[in-house]
């Protein structure tokens, strides 16, 4: 059999790597437009701040190496320019003579890939104008910073990518503005109060946020020296572009597959509308696994394993991929690390669910060991059941480990109780003894059970909790101005607090102030609310 992949980054490269290893007697050619195959396209932003030091350090192969590694043949410098469906082959042009050649198959593999969006403004062509895609890409904004003459930069996209290169110019001294178009930072992946807590922090480190603005150009003499938005003009000497990835699939016009938006859309099987065709990676539109409706997840981990699953259709395995949950994790600047996997809740309520969520900060090691810190740990379950549908993280200890587990969760369909009692792993160098997130399925299970009555964030910034009295019960007195109540001290109604009175109960991270609750409601009060998250989490104002 004849398969001819087209791109050769992550997954065209998974697809021939495993489909050789799976029948050795295919016929696997790669066609790359690229000089590099199989690269590191996440590690960029972090070979410009210097933490991976050398370039060779990206390239997991040569061409030269993975053809003998694999027996699949890659020819670099080619750009597949047309499919014809009807005669099963492929015009490509070779990009260093112009010259154009057909290529046949029996399977057609299209791994193209995707391009960093490039918005039709004024200035670009202007020197220090940068975008984040290949080893190329990263090789000359690492040379820039690192001479000196980039001392302020503007990154144009609060995505993943963009914080990341955000995160290590800022290490090198960089003086960073993050702007987007979107009213927070990291849109769609984290709930609204999420991203607003990851701005506060960036702020801090000095990265500034700057949300709902438009890029509208750069301005300088030869070389950047203002990026004007939407907002204001703002002094920088390198302008980013993370704004986002469209897919390559222009040279598909024509050749009558089915797209979204310019992606490729696939089935369960990973099989276009066109016959003996295929489409996997960054171009291709797949499936969300909860909800069944259609995703794209441009995302390295994604094309690796869709690749692999596809490798093993094509040598006629049943291997059905089955969608993603939006699973990422990502190290912020400031050294916040943040974890998704699974329905946010605003993605949830979207979808029509009745979902119950909760919002809790938890110790991410034993408190007494040298590091300790903590999780914000946001969790969205399905009401009536229970079950659990998402999970968001932030901190600076291993989120990645919280969202994995999350994912093996939602994967099973396991309900939040579950969890609870699951024997994780514990050593104070690690975790608590009891693991974070089963502290923070505690708490749901609680909320869910009627035991525990909140407020949360989200709806305490908008006002929900205008009308309670804020009781401040931490273990020391945190709001001044604040009406104390220890929880030692409540041994019956409380002297001046009326027992059908509206009282919001707030400590540091809310289990203090849960337990003030489960008391009161033992004495008669019955109009109590415990703030999720506490002031960890929500600034009090001063009475």
């Amino acid at each position: 059999m004849k398969v001819l992949i087209l791109g050769g980054v992550a997954a065209g490269t998974k697809v021939a790597a495993k489909l050789k290893r799976e029948d050795r007697s295919c016929e696997v050619t790669v066609l790359t437009r690229g000089r590099d195959i199989s690269y590191a396209g996440c590690g960029l932003p972090y070979y410009v701040g210097g933490v991976i030091g050398e370039r060779s350090q990206l390239i997991v192969n040569t061409p030269e190496s993975f053809a003998g590694l694999t027996g699949a043949q890659v020819k670099t410098l080619t750009e597949a320019v047309a499919v014809h469906p009807d005669r099963h082959v492929v015009e490509a042009k070779d990009l260093t003579t112009g010259e154009t050649a057909e290529y046949a198959y029996d399977r057609l593999v299209i791994a193209t890939g995707a391009s960093p969006f490039v918005p039709p403004v004024p200035g670009l062509d202007l020197k220090n104008v940068f975008v984040m895609r290949t080893p190329d890409d990263a090789e000359a904004l690492r040379a820039a910073a690192a001479s000196g003459e980039i001392r302020r930069a503007v990154v144009a996209g609060g995505g993943f990518i963009g914080l990341e290169v955000a995160e290590n110019l800022s290490a090198r001294g960089v003086k960073v503005t993050v702007i987007d178009f979107a009213p927070h930072v990291l849109p769609n992946f984290l709930d609204p109060e999420l991203s607003g807590f990851v701005e506060d922090k960036m702020a801090e480190e000095g990265v500034m946020p700057m949300t709902g603005v438009t890029l509208e150009g750069a301005e300088g003499e030869g070389k950047v020296q203002k990026v004007l938005t939407s907002r204001r003009a703002i002094r920088a000497d390198a302008l980013v572009l993370a704004i986002g990835v469209r897919p390559n699939t222009a040279f598909l016009e024509g050749s009558g597959i089915e797209m979204f938006k310019g992606t490729i859309l696939t089935d369960g099987h990973l099989r276009t509308s066109l016959p003996d065709v295929y489409a996997v990676g960054d171009c291709a539109m797949v499936t969300n696994r909860q909800t069944g409706e259609r995703a794209w997840s441009p995302m390295g981990s994604t094309a690796n394993i869709a690749g692999r699953k596809l490798a093993m259709g094509l040598a006629g395995r049943d291997a059905a991929y089955p969608g993603v949950l939006g699973t990422g994790v990502a190290r912020l600047p400031g050294g916040l690390n943040v974890g998704r996997t699974g329905l946010t809740e605003t993605a949830a309520r979207a979808a029509g669910l009745d979902v119950e969520t909760v919002l809790t900060v938890m110790d991410d090691k034993a408190h007494y060991y040298p590091g300790a810190d903590m999780f914000i740990i946001k969790l969205t379950a399905d009401k009536a059941t229970g079950k659990l549908l998402g999970v968001q993280a932030l901190g600076r200890g291993a989120v990645d480990k919280v969202t994995d587990i999350a994912v093996t969760a939602i994967s099973l369909g396991a309900a939040a109780e579950q969890l609870a009692d699951m024997d994780f792993a514990y050593a104070p160098p690690f975790s608590t003894a009891i693991h974070p997130l089963a502290a923070a399925v505690n708490v749901l299970c609680n909320k869910l059970s009627g035991a525990l009555e909140t407020v949360t964030p989200a709806a305490y910034a908008a006002g929900e909790a205008a009308d309670y009295e804020i009781i401040d019960c931490a273990r020391v007195p945190t709001l001044p101005g604040r009406r104390y109540l220890r929880l030692s001290d409540i041994q019956g109604e409380v002297p001046g607090l009326a027992r059908d009175a509206k009282l919001l109960l707030v400590c540091t991270r809310g289990r203090q102030a849960y337990m003030v609750q489960n008391r009161l409601k033992y004495y008669g009060y019955t109009n109590t609310k415990v703030l999720e998250g506490g002031t960890a989490f929500t600034g009090i104002e001063e009475e």
